[in-house]
């Protein structure tokens, strides 16, 4: 089984072209139904059934897991078993028919247009700090990639004067457009601070720690929760939500779903459609709020 595991682990990767999550999360989910099997006392997995299957999703919501976490396991398991369907390890995806409680969708956190500018407020340039965390903020605001692409970019990824920004993942390159503020407050962050910062003058990252080094994950998320407690913002700010407020008011401000799509980097279509969707339960709150015979 383990060879299995490992030779899925290395479609997801090399074929799929999935992220790191992606693959650590469809993997912990195979990896749990196989330690329920053995603890039932169950088959082996490529010999489960359905019966099995239901079997697993019935103890996981037996044992406190949201309706989210058994459709993410259902989903996981078509996928593992799908992938051994083409290898000729099984003959039929016993994932397939099985189905979870319907969740209730939770959209993710959206900033309001005054909430992103008092975030977006908090850094202040009065020291390489200041300024390399604003244009790191602006920079994500304005075009919506993840923080593991920001963090990711070169000094050469910036087009100063066309207002561009290059970016890489999943091995695809996209260019987004910047708007002005953003541009000057990377002009300043690269004029004015990253060569105080920088501990090589041939360093490539555009963004780096006050050790000189590339910017982390975890870096960067605690430069995000200091300025939410900064601006005393309610709402729980990561770096997913100004990617997703970004897409967000381009859709409330008429942008096209197939542009939204593209500067996201989504691959599928039905990943920016949530933006719609949200975007149309927002209007239907304002409208039973405000409307005299709501």
């Amino acid at each position: 089984m383990a060879n299995y595991i490992e030779a899925y682990r290395l479609y997801l990767r090399d074929e799929r072209r999935a992220s790191e999550n992606t693959v650590s999360s469809y993997l912990r989910d195979v990896r749990q139904f196989e330690a329920y099997l053995d603890l039932t006392g169950g088959p082996a997995v490529e010999r489960c059934t359905s019966r099995e299957v239901e079997s697993y999703m019935t103890y996981m919501a037996g044992h406190g897991k949201s309706a989210a976490s058994v459709a993410r396991g259902i989903a996981s398991l078509k996928s593992f078993y799908t992938y051994l369907m083409g290898r000729g390890v099984v003959r039929s995806n016993p994932a397939k028919g099985v189905t979870a409680v319907r969740s209730e969708r939770k959209y993710p956190e959206i900033l309001t247009g005054k909430e992103v500018e008092l975030f977006l407020d908090q850094p202040q340039c009065v020291d390489p700090k200041g300024y390399r965390d604003h244009a790191m903020l602006e920079l994500l605001y304005a075009t919506g990639i993840r923080v593991s692409e920001l963090i990711a970019l070169n000094l050469d990824d910036v087009n100063f004067s066309a207002g561009l920004v290059r970016c890489r993942s999943r091995g695809k390159e996209r260019t987004i457009p910047i708007y002005s503020k953003a541009v000057k407050a990377l002009q300043e962050y690269v004029q004015k601070s990253r060569p105080k910062i920088i501990l090589y003058g041939e360093e490539p990252a555009l963004f780096v720690n006050m050790n000189g080094e590339r910017m982390s994950r975890q870096g960067f998320w605690k430069i995000i929760k200091h300025y939410q407690e900064k601006a005393q913002i309610q709402k729980d700010i990561t770096p997913h939500t100004l990617r997703h407020s970004f897409a967000a008011h381009l859709l409330e401000n008429g942008a096209d779903l197939q542009s939204i799509q593209e500067m996201l980097g989504h691959a599928d279509i039905s990943s920016t459609q949530i933006y719609s969707h949200m975007v149309k339960q927002k209007l239907k709150n304002v409208y039973q709020k405000a409307h005299p015979r709501a």
